[in-house]
């Protein structure tokens, strides 16, 4: 079923399984309307019963056959993470280090230290009156 947010006007389509998922709730608690929340803006919009009931007319038979389907058919559950894969391991370094002006740094810079080289001595500037006068 193709649906536009009322919000930020982006199209967005709402599957069959949502579809029977969201008759099935709005049966079970005697309510008027399904809350398709956008995926852009994750705000609700509200769809009539009547329009989803229009779209999947015999939905109580679709509900039955898919209980029917699940139970010979019966999904093995996920694994619960252990308390060990919740935290994420830390690099050992990083070669993408980046600057105050978002240049990056060469690896190679950064693990060599800097050898000393003597300052190269500059010729001082004379003033412009004193080079006019030199002359």
């Amino acid at each position: 079923m193709n649906l536009r947010c009322s919000f930020c006007q982006t199209p967005f389509t709402i599957g069959r399984f949502e579809k029977l998922d969201a008759l099935q709730h709005m049966d079970a608690n005697k309510l008027t309307h399904y809350d398709a929340h956008c995926p852009r803006c994750r705000r609700a919009t509200p769809v009539l019963r009547q329009k989803l009931e229009m779209t999947f007319p015999n939905w109580r038979d679709a509900l039955q056959e898919l209980e029917a389907e699940l139970k010979a058919n019966p999904q093995p559950e996920a694994p619960l993470p252990t308390p060990e894969a919740e935290s994420a391991p830390e690099p050992e370094h990083r070669s993408e280090h980046r600057t105050r002006a978002g240049k990056a740094v060469q690896a190679s810079a950064k693990e060599k230290p800097a050898k000393e080289k003597p300052a190269a001595q500059k010729p001082a500037k004379q003033p412009k009156a004193a080079a006019k006068k030199s002359k």
